[in-house]
């Protein structure tokens, strides 16, 4: 009998095999400059993200100063609300996601005294329910992710005691799965996504030791297709994303030896345009400032052109450099 066919994709023999700093760094900074594109109009709802990934891509590459920093500030000003969170744009309401991409942002261009560091933990903790999950927004969706950005948020701007540490340790806990793997809510489905936050989460407060660190990195390394590139759970094809969330959550637990990381670099350089610049999800495709991101940050962790990208820490996606200035300590197995 014939078992399930493995899900991948071929590596063309004339795609990228060396890094193309320069061309992601200006492909970056067109992508900040056309704000008439069609791309940039359609990704409002998401812009503080977009612009964080934006940013952290140059800061990796030492190419943050070509940035609009003003501009930048302008736009994070105004997508502050009373309430204490940020939106992902002018009069959208505020998220924790983008809370959290709006601190990052600052973290960058070591601004943080811009925050109202009292109202944006009152507001984390107002998002934070009896179970000690949080939700994303007032509208009322729970996911693990968002106990990651409730977490992230205070971690970076020292307010943890702001929420109930101890009650959102123990729903992260109820999300693990008897695979070593965590999903959005308790009994939900391992994947690599929400197993990056879950551990992130755990890092942060110093709770790796609930976490069984041989379980969960084999679940992960088992990610990793004939291609050299890693999916975000069985049966589905490789994406570069998963370079950072598989990965960083390897490097939290210990195990990241445990993948091939030459035949993952040589995946992440062949998802990469060598006419316009920038990565996408895997060779071939259309390239995007999401996977150019999480690109770079996954060369950074396999210690791919270290003279050319900065290391970055695995919890926060953040360049070491910046996380070392704000004093913050994660706990890495």
């Amino acid at each position: 009998m014939q078992g399930t066919p493995i899900k991948d994709v071929k590596i063309p023999s004339d795609a990228p095999k060396v890094l193309l700093l320069e061309k992601h760094s200006t492909y970056i900074k067109t992508y900040e400059e056309k704000k008439e594109d069609y791309e940039y109009i359609m990704s409002e709802y998401l812009r503080m993200s977009g612009i964080y990934w934006c940013l952290t891509s140059m800061s990796l590459m030492n190419k943050l100063h070509i940035m609009g920093k003003q501009q930048v500030l302008d736009f994070v000003d105004t997508c502050w609300h009373e309430c204490g969170g940020y939106s992902a744009s002018v009069q959208h309401d505020p998220h924790l996601l983008y809370t959290l991409s709006a601190i990052q942002i600052l973290a960058l261009f070591d601004e943080m005294d811009r925050l109202d560091r009292d109202k944006i933990s009152t507001y984390v903790s107002s998002l934070q329910q009896d179970d000690g999950s949080f939700m994303g927004d007032k509208w009322g969706e729970i996911d693990s992710r968002f106990s990651f950005c409730a977490l992230a948020s205070l971690a970076l701007i020292d307010r943890l005691e702001a929420i109930d540490v101890d009650k959102a340790i123990e729903y992260i806990v109820a999300c693990m799965n008897f695979d070593g793997g965590f999903g959005c809510n308790p009994g939900s489905e391992s994947h690599a996504g929400q197993i990056y936050c879950c551990v992130g989460a755990l890092s942060i407060t110093h709770s790796l030791h609930h976490i069984d660190p041989d379980l969960l990195g084999w679940w992960l390394c088992e990610r990793q297709l004939p291609s050299g590139g890693l999916n975000g759970r069985p049966e589905k094809l490789p994406d570069v994303c998963y370079s950072w969330w598989v990965l960083a959550a390897l490097k939290a637990i210990g195990k990241i030896n445990w993948i091939d990381k030459e035949k993952l670099s040589a995946f992440i350089l062949a998802s990469q345009d060598d006419e316009i610049g920038g990565i996408s999800d895997r060779p071939g495709d259309m390239t995007d400032p999401f996977h150019t991101l999480f690109g770079i940050a996954g060369l950074s962790l396999l210690g791919v052109a270290n003279e050319n990208i900065e290391e970055i820490d695995p919890i926060f996606c953040l360049p070491k450099s910046v996380v070392d200035r704000l004093g913050i300590s994660t706990q890495l197995l």
